[in-house]
């Protein structure tokens, strides 16, 4: 009997489907995880792999509206993908995929996009490297600024109830700023980012929730943990900054100066972060931040045009695209993509490309011109790859402050 992927119809057929990617964190799910997904994931968009009735893999994806350059787009946000390892090299992963992005485009959601486990599994299913984050591990010691500068804000620190309403104001004043992030639902703040289960500490210290306001409204908010160890009566710890974020430079650098400052800790350190943060220019020696970049976003755009027509772009001439797409092949085509808007077109192309490689474009992370440098795209009339670098460009790079 062969591979049968469906939706999942219960709880308990859930609880199955998530089995096989906890086996690789070294547990099972419990009641209080599925509890906890099922109230922001529905049953029937995790998918379950089945061996003669037995579940032997799951897919899911959360519901997201996506910030794309100028807008915003209806995004499946795949997670909790996970084949048994007594069914690996089966087919079972290209099964799942495939029902999932069926169903995702029978939804009428344009894109899909997720953090990889392995940045070689989903090229093949069509997402491609969209964006990089960062990590930095700086000793305390050397967390001065270039400028000096006196805080004039107020930073207080809140229990999880009171946290609720400025924090979610402040990250939907920049959400639309930054091409990747998500909206986040009331729950997602209960469930995702406020509360504090000891499972999610790491060995650390209870989840510190601090706002910050400036002449009495909301401007920015951290979240971060005290990691604590002792060598002979010194601090040898650290904190873990798990979420910062700011409406404005001001309010970014008046944050980052208080975590910077926290007493008796001798190192701080942070993931996540884009590119392109102001902290790498906020430092006075950055090269002890330890910086450390790898693949972030990938992005998988499953209905071309819909996808494309839900953002904005800059200027210069309109470019023809002309796409492959092996594993979704209603996508294969040719795009006239110009400032007026996206359409299906017979034109000569300016520049063939994969499916992938347009993922790679979509947020603004990458440009046509490094992905033709690196085989990824061919220029076909000359001109084709300036015009699409320049109309695909965003002004900030893509970020995603969560791994989902």
């Amino acid at each position: 009997m062969g591979i049968e992927v469906t939706p999942c119809a219960s709880l308990e057929e859930v609880t199955g489907a998530f089995a096989p990617i906890w086996h690789y964190f070294g547990g099972r799910p419990t009641p209080e995880d599925i509890e906890r997904f099922s109230t922001l994931l529905p049953i029937d968009r995790v998918h379950a792999a089945r061996e003669n009735g037995r579940i032997i893999g799951g897919a899911s994806s959360f519901p997201f509206e996506m910030t794309t350059p100028g807008g915003t787009v209806r995004a499946a946000g795949t997670t909790v993908v996970g084949v048994l390892p007594t069914h690996r090299r089966r087919g079972v992963l290209r099964s799942m995929m495939r029902a999932q992005l069926d169903a995702i485009h029978e939804r009428q959601e344009p894109v899909a996009y997720l953090w990889a486990s392995e940045e070689t599994i989903y090229g093949r299913f069509g997402y491609g490297m969209a964006s990089v984050s960062c990590d930095f591990d700086l000793p305390k010691s050397h967390g001065e600024f270039v400028q000096r500068f006196e805080p004039r804000g107020e930073l207080r620190m809140l229990e999880e109830e009171e946290a609720l309403a400025p924090f979610a104001e402040i990250y939907e004043r920049v959400r639309p700023l930054h091409p990747g992030m998500f909206a986040r639902s009331e729950d997602w703040w209960k469930l995702r980012k406020l509360n504090d289960p000891e499972a999610r500490r790491a060995g650390g210290g209870p989840l510190n929730r601090i706002l910050l306001t400036l002449d009495g409204r909301p401007e920015a908010y951290a979240l971060y943990r005290m990691h604590q160890s002792l060598e002979l009566g010194i601090s040898s710890g650290h904190i873990s900054v798990i979420e910062a974020i700011g409406t404005s430079p001001d309010a970014t650098r008046e944050t980052w100066r208080f975590l910077l400052d926290i007493d008796w800790t001798a190192r701080v350190k942070a993931q996540l972060l884009p590119i392109d943060h102001p902290l790498f220019l906020l430092l006075a020696r950055p090269r002890m931040m330890r910086l450390r970049v790898a693949d972030a976003l990938w992005v998988r755009l499953v209905d071309v045009n819909a996808a494309l027509a839900a953002r904005s772009y800059g200027p210069g001439g309109p470019v023809v695209l002309e796409v492959a797409d092996a594993f979704c092949p209603w996508n294969a085509g040719r795009f006239r993509v110009s400032r007026d808007g996206v359409e299906r077109t017979t034109a000569e192309a300016d520049l063939s490309l994969d499916v992938t490689a347009l993922g790679s474009m979509y947020l603004g992370g990458f440009s046509a011109e490094r992905l033709a440098q690196a085989g990824r795209g061919a220029e076909l009339r000359a001109g084709g790859l300036t015009r699409a670098t320049n109309i695909f460009a965003a002004d900030r790079a893509p970020w995603c402050p969560e791994i989902f």
